[in-house]
């Protein structure tokens, strides 16, 4: 009887986390499309860049919550296979034509499994620096590439690290950014979670923008 209700007592925990994911995912949901319904008033370009740069950030959290909703082990995310998602919800988002910016993704096929305090900030560094390269490296119809790597690279037995890199073929980054002393929103973003997941980044202007994001593995 007691080996019964544990059981039952562990089933309910998991329905119960489910519905949390579920409901938190609908809530975002819920919240962009309020933003896209206040950014159809809006006139300023600035303001509704603004507007849309939520909403993204928004979209990439709730996908999160998503892919833990429907994965089979509610507290970790597939996050090989969250990247496949995230890049066709923002090829849609920016409604870009493939054959002026072409996306290429070396994505390791082999799953890699994120706890929530990992998946949530590298889908806000994923959104800003593809974001980023959409929006700044291909001015006036420009054609370009944009490139992401993310793979598992093991320096000994007992130590390994993601990479995490997202690079294209632009016109290139500013040489007076400073992404330590940065204005904008987006890159503060990017500086702040990678240390939240105790990475590093290296920033190669050579050729178009690279960034490299570096994070140990989670420890159990």
């Amino acid at each position: 009887e007691e080996l019964e209700a544990s059981t039952i007592s562990l089933h309910e925990k998991e329905v119960l986390l489910k519905e949390i994911h579920h409901r938190v995912k609908n809530n975002l949901q819920v919240i962009s499309s309020l933003l896209n319904l206040q950014s159809e008033k809006i006139k300023q370009p600035e303001l509704l860049e603004t507007f849309m740069e939520s909403q993204n950030r928004i979209r990439a959290m709730a996908l999160v919550h998503e892919k833990l909703y429907l994965s089979k082990n509610l507290s970790l995310i597939d996050f090989t296979e969250y990247i496949h998602s995230f890049i066709s919800q923002m090829s849609s988002s920016y409604n870009l034509d493939p054959s002026i910016i072409k996306m290429h993704m070396d994505a390791e096929m082999q799953p890699h499994f994120f706890k929530i305090d990992t998946a949530i900030p590298c889908s806000l560094i994923l959104n800003e620096l593809i974001s980023n390269s959409y929006k700044y490296a291909f001015p006036q119809n420009r054609k370009g590439n944009i490139y992401l790597n993310f793979k598992l690279e093991k320096e000994t037995k007992d130590t390994s690290h993601y990479i995490l890199q997202v690079a294209d073929d632009g016109v290139g980054i500013s040489p007076e950014i400073d992404i330590k002393k940065t204005s904008s929103l987006g890159l503060q973003l990017v500086d702040m979670l990678t240390e939240q997941i105790e990475g590093t980044i290296i920033l190669d202007r050579k050729n178009g923008t690279k960034f490299t994001i570096r994070f140990p593995v989670e420890k159990n």
